[in-house]
């Protein structure tokens, strides 16, 4: 089935509850949160208003719900992900003082953005046999859930949508074997269907082709089950042997990206404008030192007119002048505003990555380093996890990109105020030969540079596996972290202490800690002493 969409119409909600709760913010009726009011009767939902639901739940997750972006994305993940820094004064999320407004906002706007409208075509799709988009739903509930879980541990997620205005927390232990339970029973309904469609050109991400959603959903197993591999190393061999065995994504027209457009932009181009942040140290260190084909696309010139450079994490307020917008690197053009005619590369804006072809050979090499079945060896794996991350993204030749993989120079040390040595002492040429983590790191540090600009899977492997090292915060003005340390998780929408009470006490107890930014989460389980120490 084929069904139209009209793009102006995405920017609608389906749910007049969604629109009250978005308009209140979502911090007075827990219970119309999770009892949203459809303004359409259900009879007369045709597939084609489910398919512009379901495309409204897919850009809103990436988007990170269009103008908060800079309070969910830019500010936090993005900042402990080292992609970049900031230089504003009104914001100290980089010396991991965080809000809690926008704690808040990331919480309810996406129970309200996402969770509702997924909720809402996934059991729509059940009861009224349409079995592709409901798998299809599934996976992308998957996709949703695991980035919040990931931010914040225990959530919301088995009793949302149950109709009580008092909603229990699950653990994220709980939430994960759920997260592959739902893998299973979407891929068995695809692999029965193969060549078939579901939402049609309402999917923003395949345009429906379920067999492509098949790929997605086996790639994010792989990416989950290695999530887990610190807190439960069984588990996560078996779901990723599972994940490779039926089939992940192999070249980059299997990636999984939300298509952007005039009238719905990257979530990232729309706040470029502002000029309140400059590239991370961490990543110019990296992509100066190996020349990188992928640094001119990363970083725009500086304003000066002089050679690009990073800013440290960390800033404190009494070093942010007005110079450094001028002496340090922006982002790159291809997520620059529209208004400025530098929208996209080709006039295009860049679609929101989901998960990558690139991304899956780097899942695999890793699995392939800890002995696991994934059709490679790790050295292999590592070279094509490159090759189709440059080529996604760049021009260069082949002959450029085999040069790079073999390359042994090493990041730079950084002409800043700081004196900042280099970030680390790994060369991109696989090190065969090298310890455990120095392959290791040379994994994740060449699937942190294909990640970019996707702060929140990011964080998340800095977090898991302490990679890349990164540079130590200039100044941390959180009284449990130091500047060498890593900011671990969110804290608990502070809303939720008067929204939903009870539940939050339920969220609390499963904690493996106090409801603070220096409690792992349950997959944040690696040795502490095999983290790296960040450079100073």
């Amino acid at each position: 089935m084929k069904y139209s969409i009209n793009i102006n119409r995405l920017r609608r909600f389906v749910f007049v509850g969604m629109l009250l709760i978005a308009a209140t913010s979502c911090t007075k009726n827990f219970d119309e949160l999770n009892t949203p009011q459809n303004t359409i009767a259900v009879e007369k939902l045709d597939a084609g208003l489910l398919g512009q639901t379901f495309a409204r739940a897919q850009y809103q997750n990436m988007g990170i719900y269009g103008f908060s972006y800079l309070w969910h994305s830019i500010l936090y993940s993005d900042r402990y992900a080292q992609y970049s820094s900031n230089f504003h004064p009104a914001f100290q999320s980089d010396q991991y003082q965080v809000s809690g407004t926008h704690i808040a906002e990331t919480w309810n706007r996406f129970y309200v953005n996402v969770a509702t409208p997924v909720n809402f075509v996934e059991k729509f799709a059940l009861e009224h046999n349409m079995p592709l988009e409901n798998a299809v739903a599934k996976i992308w509930r998957v996709e949703a859930f695991h980035r919040i879980t990931d931010h914040y541990g225990p959530i919301i997620y088995s009793e949302f949508g149950n109709g009580k205005t008092s909603v229990n927390y699950d653990s994220q232990q709980a939430v994960y074997m759920d997260f592959f339970k739902t893998l299973d029973e979407a891929d068995a309904v695809l692999k029965a269907n193969p060549g078939k469609n579901a939402f049609g050109v309402n999917d923003l991400v395949y345009g429906g082709n379920v067999d492509k959603w098949r790929l997605l959903a086996n790639s994010l197993r792989l990416r989950l089950a290695m999530r887990i591999v610190y807190v439960d190393p069984a588990k996560a061999k078996s779901e990723a042997e599972k994940a490779v065995a039926a089939g992940v994504m192999l070249n980059n027209t299997h990636s999984a990206s939300v298509a952007t457009s005039v009238n719905s932009l990257n979530g990232l181009s729309i706040h470029t404008y502002l000029e309140e942040w400059r590239m991370s140290a961490s990543i110019f260190s990296v992509l100066q030192g190996y020349n990188d084909p992928r640094m001119s696309v990363y970083m725009a010139p500086r304003w000066d007119g002089l050679a690009p450079r990073g800013l440290r994490n960390g800033l404190p307020l009494a070093q942010r002048d007005a110079s450094i917008r001028n002496t340090f690197s922006p982002i790159g053009n291809r997520w620059r505003p529209i208004y400025t005619g530098l929208w996209g590369a080709a006039g295009v804006n860049a679609p929101m990555s989901v998960l990558s072809a690139a991304e899956t050979y780097f899942l695999r090499a890793e699995g392939a380093l800890r002995g696991w079945n994934m059709g490679g060896t790790a050295a292999n794996l590592y070279a094509e996890g490159i090759r189709m991350s440059i080529t996604s993204i760049t021009s260069a030749s082949s002959a450029a990109i085999e040069t790079y993989i073999a390359g042994t120079s090493l990041p730079v040390a950084i002409n800043d105020p700081w004196n900042s040595p280099r970030m680390t002492n790994i060369p991109v040429a696989y090190q065969s030969g090298g310890s455990f983590e120095t392959q290791l790191e040379q994994i994740i540090t060449q699937k942190w540079i294909g990640l970019f600009p996707d702060g929140w899977e990011a964080w998340a492997e800095r977090r898991r596996t302490g990679y890349p090292v990164g540079y130590a915060l200039i100044e941390s003005l959180h009284p449990k972290l130091s500047k060498f340390q890593m900011i671990r998780r969110l804290h608990f929408s502070p809303t939720e202490q008067t929204a939903n009470a009870a539940g939050l006490k339920t969220g609390l107890a499963l904690l493996n800690g106090a409801d603070d930014n220096d409690t792992r989460l349950w997959w944040d389980a690696k040795p502490l002493n095999l983290y790296p120490v960040p450079a100073n």
